[in-house]
């Protein structure tokens, strides 16, 4: 980023501890996830009505923290401590999070044309891109300030505890305390324990392990906009033998992805996508799982073979996320079901013949309605978290699709050429 990012100050603030909440228990979802962050990165343009100019930052510093330190009382998990991989100790000495301040010698429009993903990186803090955040907090805030008087949000959030929609939920309740909204909202439920509870046979040290990356990965960002969405529509549907007549963006975007990674990967392989499945507007009755604060979310399991034709792709990936109703969610509740997936994901794992990819949408939510109280972001980014063959989509704000895609550089060579080449190419 032009004019690098330059460290202002850290600290590590406590908030007062509340004493009806001591510790939170991992259910079997969240110990099934490795210990990474969720980055996420909101940019506001200089406000001079609202306040947000540049001669104006340390206010602005102050006006976050307070408002941040009122706000975690209901998710004070955020600022304990994680202990053994089995709890989060939320007692007077927990952890408390990370806040740290820096800026940027450039214009904010200029720092975000033809910003990289490398780029982006660099407005987290260091250690939140790391795989593992064992001993450091489970919040950790970075505000950087522009030349211009615009600033970036970054905010990482432990997936050990929260998955996106949760850390979104933390986010807004974040900015309606900032911009002083004065609407009292009903504190969340914590945690996932009491819904998935632990069951036996869960391989977590082999899940954990393989999704370790190395310095060999690489992430990229590429846009598939209105016009590749509508040829990739018509690529799948337009053969008699398309099972799904109204793929959605999230479908086709990944499909086209999987298919192209397959074909850039050794044929003699058992080839799996995995489909982070949301259960919070999947539950029978509705509703049980809308106010909890934790992973409420499944990643069922497609096949795929690179010599099928992309609408059987598109077809494969629809069937998995349709498996997660509300009669598979209830016996993963109560009974192993989901768990035999994981144990057979963990043992393809062990016999070095699989490669999967992993997909994860964060489209259907309002990262574009942030308000600080500046205004909404003029945009929204994630540098992606540190897992081979990941793939997060998210909006750019209107109907372009953004995929944050991480994998060996000769396969991102391969994927980026056929985005390239979706208007010309018959898929």
């Amino acid at each position: 980023m032009q004019g690098g990012v330059q460290l202002i100050s850290k600290e590590v603030m406590v908030p007062s501890p509340d004493h009806t909440f001591k510790n939170l228990k991992l259910s079997y979802i969240d110990r099934s996830l490795p210990s990474i962050y969720i980055p996420l990165i909101f940019f506001y343009n200089a406000d001079e009505p609202s306040g947000l100019n540049a001669s104006n930052h340390t206010q602005i510093s102050q006006i976050l923290k307070h408002s941040l330190l009122a706000t975690l009382p209901s998710f004070y998990p955020l600022a304990g401590k994680l202990k053994h991989g089995m709890y989060v100790d939320c007692n007077d000495g927990a952890a408390g999070f990370e806040f740290v301040e820096a800026k940027v010698h450039a214009q904010l429009k200029t720092a975000l044309q033809g910003s990289t993903v490398n780029d982006m990186r660099l407005l987290l803090p260091l250690h939140c891109t790391t795989f593992d955040h064992a001993g450091r907090p489970l919040l950790v805030v970075q505000v950087t300030f522009f030349d211009c008087g615009g600033l970036a949000i970054a905010i990482c959030v432990s997936h050990k505890i929260a998955d996106f929609a949760s850390a979104m939920s933390f986010v807004a309740a974040w900015a309606a305390k900032c911009r002083g909204e004065k609407t009292e909202v009903s504190p969340p439920i914590l945690g996932t324990y009491p819904y998935f509870q632990p069951l036996r046979c869960v391989p977590f040290p082999l899940l954990t392990k393989y999704y370790k990356p190395s310095d060999e990965f690489v992430t990229e960002r590429f846009v598939f906009d209105k016009k590749k969405i509508e040829i990739l529509r018509r690529a799948a549907t337009a053969s008699p033998e398309s099972a799904t007549k109204d793929p959605t963006r999230v479908e086709l975007v990944s499909a086209f992805i999987w298919k192209h990674f397959m074909a850039a990967r050794s044929k003699n392989k058992i080839f799996v996508a995995q489909m982070a499945v949301s259960l919070r507007q999947r539950t029978n009755p509705p509703g049980i799982l809308d106010n909890v604060f934790g992973n409420c979310f499944m990643s069922p399991l497609a096949f795929g073979d690179p010599s099928r034709e992309f609408h059987h792709l598109v077809s494969r990936l629809r069937k998995a996320i349709r498996r997660v109703r509300d009669g598979y969610i209830t016996k993963t509740m109560s009974r192993e079901c989901y768990m035999k997936e994981l144990v057979m994901l963990a043992a393809l794992m062990v016999t070095g013949k699989m490669e999967w990819c992993y997909f994860t949408s964060w489209r259907g939510f309002s990262a574009y309605k942030v308000d600080y109280g500046w205004g909404q972001p003029c945009r929204f980014a994630t540098p992606s978290m540190p897992i081979k063959n990941m793939v997060i989509l998210v909006s750019s704000g209107g109907d372009d699709v953004e995929a944050i895609v991480t994998m060996l550089p000769e396969v991102l060579q391969v994927v980026g050429a056929q985005v390239n080449l979706i208007p010309q190419m018959s898929i």
